[in-house]
């Protein structure tokens, strides 16, 4: 008995739910209907100027600030260590991928780049001009430790 008053009274979030997540769905469909295939939109733009980008939180993994069209990284060739490597950086001024790339599982480190962090882009994404598919309020953690200063009143 206890569980069919619970069926019963969940019925109705469930049908709103559902009514809702439709809704948001034709938002990123261009309001195409579902049964009808939209217009498709165009390939954003890759960021290539070559600057760091600012990262939004911490151990996010940096972004790719430049294009990575042809490049080969698989168990043969990773083009990414070519610049990114810890005896090239000196000639292509990129920066050195982390130390943690030199380090195992158990946390020893190793002469060569760790096999868990050959493949670059599993973390590593370019960036695009894009423009967001939703609204996003993200606040970085610098602005969210200004705000509470100034609560405070500057003190620690």
């Amino acid at each position: 008995m206890k569980h069919l008053r619970l069926a019963i009274l969940a019925a109705p979030i469930l049908l709103a739910s559902a009514a809702f997540a439709q809704n948001q769905v034709a938002t990123l469909r261009n309001n195409a209907p579902l049964a009808e295939e939209g217009e498709a939109t165009q390939i954003p733009g890759i960021v290539n100027t070559d600057i760091r980008q600012v990262r939004n939180y911490p151990d996010q993994p940096p972004l790719i600030p430049h294009k990575t069209d042809n490049y080969q990284v698989d168990l043969n060739s990773n083009k990414c260590l070519t610049c990114h490597s810890r005896t090239a950086v000196e000639v292509s001024q990129a920066p050195m991928i982390s130390v943690t790339h030199f380090m195992n599982r158990e946390g020893q480190t190793l002469a060569a780049v760790s096999p868990r962090r050959y493949f670059c882009t599993q973390c590593h994404v370019v960036q695009t001009n894009a423009r967001p598919l939703v609204e996003n309020e993200f606040v970085d953690v610098d602005k969210v430790l200004d705000y509470v200063h100034s609560k405070q009143g500057g003190a620690d």
